[in-house]
């Protein structure tokens, strides 16, 4: 008998490597976009400032103002896939 729940995790056991990997400091700074994109457009106004260097060891420092700001180190080799 073929268990109905077996597909469902054949298709988590095919999904993509970084799906279940803890977040990198990229993906937690597009979330954090989004969201701050999401919330603006929805209040119906807002603004938004994003500013980027290139700091030691070649990561990159980005820093996300919109009402309160949230700094974002990101390694190079995340930039990189």
């Amino acid at each position: 008998m073929i268990e109905r729940n077996s597909a469902k995790s054949d298709l988590n056991a095919l999904s993509s490597p970084h799906e279940s990997a803890a977040p990198t400091q990229l993906d937690l700074a597009m979330d954090r976009i989004k969201e701050i994109l999401s919330d603006g457009l929805k209040h119906g106004f807002f603004d938004c400032n994003i500013t980027a260097a290139i700091g030691t060891n070649h990561r990159r420092e980005m820093i996300v103002q919109s009402g309160k700001s949230h700094k974002f180190i990101i390694p190079l080799e995340e930039l990189s896939r």
